[in-house]
């Protein structure tokens, strides 16, 4: 749980700090496509990106109108095959990847600090817990109760 909570923990950092630029919010899909045409090899078409990322072309085809608009990709008819259109990576592309790199890593830093606290308090509860648990235990129970767990939920509830 702790190791899900660090992944979305690290995600949220990054895009809260890319929301809160000036640049442009993209979404996932458009994030996705975009990160797909920068990380890995071309050529990258339509129909190539749609089958990668199982969605429709008319979706791929959206986002791609968004992110050429925003000068991260252009588009370019294939020359060998007239009916593919060949999607290109971009300057301005590349170095909006590049700066929400630095925001995932940033994040990362951040976020590891904040685990190490989390972690933290999370084994000082449970030390705490275990501590209570087994003095009730050991005690007799003063209000009634039957057992441990109803003494521990008896006080939990107590003010």
């Amino acid at each position: 749980m702790a190791r899900n909570l660090k992944a979305l923990g690290l995600w949220r950092t990054a895009l809260v700090a890319s929301v809160r630029q000036d640049g442009p919010d993209l979404s996932a899909r458009q994030l996705a496509i975009l990160l797909q045409v920068y990380l890995t090899d071309p050529p990258h078409t339509v129909r190539g990106l749609a089958s990668l990322l199982n969605i429709s072309k008319p979706a791929v085809t959206r986002a791609l109108d968004r992110l050429s608009v925003l000068g991260f990709v252009k588009r370019k008819r294939d020359t060998d095959d007239k009916r593919n259109v060949l999607v290109q990576r971009t300057v301005k592309g590349s170095v909006h990847l590049s700066d929400f790199a630095e925001l995932v890593i940033a994040a990362g830093a951040v976020t590891a600090e904040d685990m190490t606290q989390v972690e933290a308090d999370e084994a000082l509860a449970a030390a705490a817990k275990a501590r209570l648990e087994s003095q009730l235990q050991n005690a007799p129970p003063a209000d009634g109760t039957a057992d441990a767990a109803e003494r521990v939920a008896a006080l939990a509830a107590s003010p």
